[in-house]
C-alpha cells in the first residue's frame, strides 16, 4: 500500500498519477458548488448509465447467439478484495498505535513536558486559528492534495538545492535552540542548599555511669 502511494505521488506512472490527481482536483472543486452526496450519487448514476446498457447489450447479443453468453464484467466479479482475519488485525493495530501516539504526544505537548516542544505548539495552533479564519477546511484539503502531488515531484527535481538549505535552516534551528536552552537556564532559580546533617545528642551522666 505503501509503495502504490509513493508511485502515485512520485509520477512513476504519469498516466494513473494524472488520472487520480485531476479526479481529486475535479472532485473537491465540485464539493464548493454541490453536496457531497449529490456527487456521489451522480458518479453512482454515471457509472450505472455506461455497466448497465452494456450488460443489457450482451445479453440480447446472446439471445441472438452473438457471443458466448459470459458476463462483461466477470473478471472485476471474481476478484477478491475481502482482507483475511491477519490484515484485519494489522490494520487494526495499526490504527490504535496511531491513536495512542497522538494521544500521548497530544499529553506531553498540553501538559509541558518541554518547554520548547510546547512553545512551538502554542505557536504551531496560533498560525493555525489564522488561517482557518482566511480559509475552510475544504479549501485547506485541496491545496493539500496540490501540494502532496506537486512537492515530492519538486524535490525530485531540485533535491540537491534543497537539501543545502534545509541542512543550512537545520543549524540556525539548532544554534536558536541551544541559546534559548541556555537563556532558560539562566533564569531558573539555583537549587536551594541541603540542610545540615542534625547534630548527634551528647551522651547523658546516667549513660557515662553504664559505661563505667
Amino acid at each position: 500500500m505503501a509503495s502504490k502511494v509513493s508511485n502515485l505521488l512520485y509520477w512513476r506512472d504519469v498516466g494513473t498519477t494524472g488520472l487520480v490527481f485531476t479526479g481529486l482536483v475535479v472532485g473537491l472543486a465540485c464539493l464548493f458548488q454541490l453536496s457531497a452526496i449529490t456527487i456521489l450519487s451522480n458518479l453512482g448514476l454515471g457509472f450505472m448509465a455506461f455497466t448497465l446498457p452494456v450488460c443489457l447489450l450482451y445479453k440480447a447479443m446472446m439471445l441472438v447467439r452473438l457471443c458466448d453468453g459470459s458476463h462483461p464484467f466477470q473478471s472485476y466479479l471474481d476478484e477478491d478484495r475481502t482482507l483475511t482475519d491477519e490484515d484485519t488485525v494489522c490494520i487494526a493495530e495499526q490504527i490504535v498505535l496511531l491513536i495512542a501516539m497522538a494521544v500521548t504526544e497530544l499529553k506531553r505537548l498540553f501538559f509541558i513536558d518541554s518547554i520548547m516542544d510546547s512553545v512551538k505548539f502554542v505557536v504551531f495552533l496560533y498560525l493555525l486559528s489564522y488561517v482557518g479564519v482566511q480559509a475552510n477546511g475544504l479549501t485547506l484539503l485541496m491545496s493539500g492534495v496540490i501540494c502532496a502531488f506537486s512537492l515530492p515531484l519538486f524535490y525530485r527535481l531540485q533535491q540537491e538545492r534543497i537539501d543545502k538549505i534545509a541542512k543550512a535552516i537545520k543549524k540556525l534551528v539548532e544554534k536558536v535552540t541551544e541559546i534559548v536552552d541556555l537563556v532558560i537556564s539562566l533564569a531558573k532559580p539555583p537549587p536551594a542548599p541541603a540542610p545540615a546533617p542534625a547534630p548527634s545528642p551528647a551522651p547523658t551522666a546516667k549513660h557515662k555511669q553504664k559505661t563505667k
